[in-house]
C-alpha cells in the first residue's frame, strides 16, 4: 500500500509530500473550487509530479448535485466531471472520485436508478481513459454511501467502485466499520486515513489517526485480508489540529500508519 495525503494542488504540497517521504497527493476539487481554474494548472502540476517524484493518488469532487429533481442529470456538472476524469489522465491518477445527491422529489429506487445512469456515463468515460471510477462514503450531497445504496447501485455496476472513510460509518452512529471494510473492501479503489473522536456518543473532534477510537490494527488487518493493495490518503480535518500542532499530527499519524503498511 502507498501513504500520501489530501493536500492543495500547489507547489508547496509536493514540497511538503516529498519531505515527509509520502507517496502521494491526492486533489480534492469540490463544489467550491473553479474546475476551469484547475484544469489550467494541470501542465503545472505535472511538471510538479516529475520535479518531486510526488503521484497524484487520486482527484475528487464533493458537494456538487449531479441529478436534477426530475432525476435527470445536470449536463453542465457532467462536463465538468468529464474534465476532472480528462486531468487524471493527464497526471497519471488511475481513481476519479464522486458521489450522487439525493431529491426528495423522487423516491428512494427512482434516486438510484437516476445515480446509475450518472454512474454509467462516468464509468464508460473513464473506461476509454483507463480511469477507474469510485464513490465517495461521506454524507456531503451523496446519498451513496452505505450497503442500502451499495446493494443496488453497486450491485449493478459491477466496475463501480468505493472510496471509503471509517470515520463516517462511526459517526453516523454505525460502528459497524469493519464489517462494511469486510464484505466490500474487495470494491476499495481508495481510502482516507481519518481519526474520528466521540464524547458521550457525539462527535468530539477528528485527531490524527493512531490518537482516536477507530480501531486501525483491525482495519488494515482487514484491508490486507480482502486484498487491498492501494492508497492510503490522510485526511487532516481538525480545527484542534492546526498550523504547528497540525504538522506535529500528521507526522505522527505517517509513523503510526508506517508501522501497519507492510
Amino acid at each position: 500500500m502507498n501513504l500520501g495525503i489530501i493536500a492543495d494542488p500547489t507547489e508547496e504540497s509536493f514540497i511538503m509530500a516529498k519531505n515527509k517521504g509520502l507517496d502521494f497527493i491526492e486533489l480534492c476539487i469540490n463544489i467550491n473550487v473553479d474546475v476551469d481554474e484547475f484544469i489550467s494548472s494541470v501542465d503545472q502540476i505535472i511538471e510538479w509530479t516529475s520535479i518531486y517524484n510526488i503521484k497524484i493518488g487520486s482527484i475528487g469532487r464533493w458537494g456538487s448535485n449531479r441529478i436534477d429533481e426530475k432525476g435527470n442529470i445536470c449536463q453542465d456538472e457532467l462536463e465538468k466531471e468529464y474534465k476532472l476524469i480528462d486531468a487524471c489522465k493527464k497526471l497519471g491518477c488511475g481513481v476519479y472520485v464522486c458521489g450522487c445527491n439525493e431529491q426528495e422529489s423522487l423516491s428512494y429506487l427512482e434516486n438510484c436508478q437516476a445515480a446509475i445512469n450518472f454512474f454509467e456515463k462516468l464509468l464508460s468515460y473513464g473506461k476509454k481513459l483507463g480511469i477507474k471510477i469510485a464513490t465517495y462514503n461521506c454524507r456531503w450531497n451523496n446519498f451513496v454511501y452505505s450497503e442500502k445504496a451499495w446493494n443496488i447501485i453497486h450491485g449493478q455496476l459491477d466496475e463501480l467502485g468505493i472510496k471509503y472513510d471509517p470515520s463516517h460509518s462511526y459517526y453516523d452512529d454505525n460502528d459497524n466499520y469493519l464489517s462494511e471494510i469486510a464484505k466490500w473492501g474487495n470494491r476499495f479503489y481508495h481510502f482516507h486515513i481519518k481519526g474520528a473522536l466521540k464524547v458521550d456518543g457525539k462527535r468530539y473532534d477528528d485527531p490524527p489517526a493512531g490518537m482516536d477510537q477507530l480501531d486501525w490494527h483491525s482495519i488494515m488487518a482487514i484491508l490486507y485480508k480482502v486484498g487491498y493493495d492501494s492508497n492510503l490518503s490522510i485526511e487532516p480535518h481538525s480545527a484542534t489540529w492546526k498550523g504547528e500542532l497540525g504538522d506535529k499530527g500528521v507526522d505522527y499519524t505517517i509513523k503510526y500508519m508506517s508501522n501497519l503498511v507492510l
